[in-house]
């Protein structure tokens, strides 16, 4: 099952806060490239009746069913790259690029 981290969901509240989105669903999409990594997208989206839907940390989350396999066992975090340089970045172990983090 996919899953977002506390950090991940608080910052998806407030994108949808500024953005004027609110009650919306993030709807994630992945593709593979030729060398097996994985390309990720998400934005706020309304939920077609087609759609895998659950909810995570109080987000609903929204996915075509062709994307469970690329998504499922995956974890998407917000965390601080660069002192200052937030970004959401997706932990997947069916990413051949994936490593997995370390405690430092």
């Amino acid at each position: 099952m996919f899953k977002l981290t506390t950090t991940a969901a608080e910052q998806v509240l407030q994108a949808a806060k500024q953005g004027g989105t609110e009650g919306m669903a993030l709807r994630l999409a992945a593709s593979q490239a030729a060398d097996g990594a994985i390309d990720y997208r998400m934005g706020f989206d309304d939920p077609t009746e087609d759609d895998i839907r659950f909810q995570c940390e109080g987000i609903e989350i929204v996915m075509t069913p062709e994307q469970v396999p690329l998504l499922d066992q995956a974890t998407m975090d917000y965390v601080e790259m660069e002192p200052g340089q937030f970004r959401f970045i997706f932990l997947n172990p069916k990413d051949p690029h994936f490593t997995p983090p370390t405690e430092s």
